[in-house]
């Protein structure tokens, strides 16, 4: 992540910059990120200890306080709102990230293999199926990223290398891709 190190916001800066992000300024995303993206990675990084996953987790962030800045109240100072949704971020990346890590991979099990003989239940074979079913009625784009991240366990940074793609192009497909996924599969909740 590069972070530019600029002069501290005067106060009534800061003021401009939190009224517009109230009304919706989109210019004003940016001003946020500028002056504190470098302070959410650290408060995210202290919760994670993966600076891929921080990355992910400021991202993550920005965007849900960008969803909720209607709700931002201006009188409040921002910078702990913003840390607020940080640290809830971090959390939810780190819930993710480890469900991942648990989960049975999906193309470890093949679909004529009886349950009962590579250990799988068959519950846990007809998750890996829905799951399967889903991934293959995404685009083929959103296809390739989600294989490489979540079956390969490649990085974002490793993707975008080998799909010849920009970072951001990765991350914004993953993510709808993970919107898609979640509304397909939200019946499975709880069912693991």
């Amino acid at each position: 992540m590069c972070t530019v190190l600029r002069k501290p916001m005067v106060t009534d800066q800061l003021a401009t910059l939190e009224q517009r992000f109230a009304e919706g300024d989109a210019a004003a995303l940016k001003d946020i990120h500028d002056t504190f993206a470098g302070r959410m990675f650290g408060v995210a990084l202290r919760i994670l200890n993966d600076r891929d996953l921080a990355a992910d987790a400021v991202q993550q962030a920005l965007m849900q306080a960008w969803k909720a800045a209607h709700t931002y109240d201006p009188g409040r100072p921002l910078e702990p709102w913003l840390f607020s949704v940080t640290r809830r971020a971090a959390i939810d990346v780190y819930h993710r990230h480890r469900s991942r890590e648990q989960a049975v991979s999906v193309e470890s099990i093949e679909p004529d293999i009886h349950p009962a003989v590579d250990g799988a239940s068959a519950e846990q074979v007809w998750l890996t199926w829905k799951v399967r079913s889903a991934v293959e009625r995404l685009s083929s784009s959103d296809q390739a990223i989600i294989k490489r991240v979540y079956f390969e366990d490649m990085t974002h940074r490793e993707t975008a290398d080998e799909l010849g793609i920009p970072i951001g192009t990765v991350k914004s497909r993953l993510f709808r891709a993970h919107r898609k996924l979640t509304a397909a599969l939200g019946h499975l909740k709880g069912t693991a």
